[in-house]
């Protein structure tokens, strides 16, 4: 059983890579437009900043987890499993990319009186909403995952981890929403 885990070892981490670019694509659509528009603020850019260690923190720890020797099948399976289900958070997120580009494009808004609203406010919380509405989904299927995996003790703990980031991110997220 442990063979079949050595195999999936590098595309585990080759996934937590692409997930670590992905959910660092919340973070760089933020910032790009904060820092040219002034939609967020200074606090708003600390906070964003924090999660991008704290995600990859915890890919690392679950990819390092779920490799481990002393670590029985039935946790090394579940903890795959919320690798998985970080994937397709970081696939949905990665979604969203083509606001960076937009973003990046945009040099000038043009002309604007001074009671005009900036379209990156709207750009942003777009972003914002949508951002939080997948990993509000996505939080129902890591507790049911959570659920599933309750007998097994280091999964079952790893598994809450990825529910404290997963809310923390989704705080980040709402605060910077209902500012804007």
């Amino acid at each position: 059983m442990r063979e079949g885990f050595s195999q999936i070892g590098f595309s585990i981490f080759a996934f937590a890579r692409r997930s670590l670019v992905s959910f660092g694509v919340i973070a760089a659509l933020l910032l790009p437009a904060a820092s040219r528009a002034g939609v967020l603020s200074e606090s708003d850019l600390q906070r964003v900043e924090a999660l991008k260690p704290l995600f990859a923190n915890l890919m690392s720890d679950l990819s390092q987890t779920a490799k481990r020797s002393d670590v029985a099948a039935a946790d090394a399976n579940c903890i795959n499993s919320t690798i998985q289900e970080l994937l397709q958070i970081s696939d949905e997120l990665a979604s969203y990319e083509y606001l960076i580009g937009m973003d990046r494009e945009i040099k000038d808004f043009g002309d604007k009186s001074p009671g005009d609203k900036n379209p990156m406010h709207d750009l942003v919380k777009f972003a914002a909403d949508k951002s939080s509405a997948i990993l509000t989904s996505e939080r129902k299927r890591l507790v049911q995952l959570s659920d599933q995996c309750a007998h097994s003790p280091v999964a079952s703990s790893k598994t809450q981890e990825t529910l404290q980031v997963i809310d923390t991110t989704t705080t980040v997220l709402t605060a910077i929403r209902d500012r804007l």
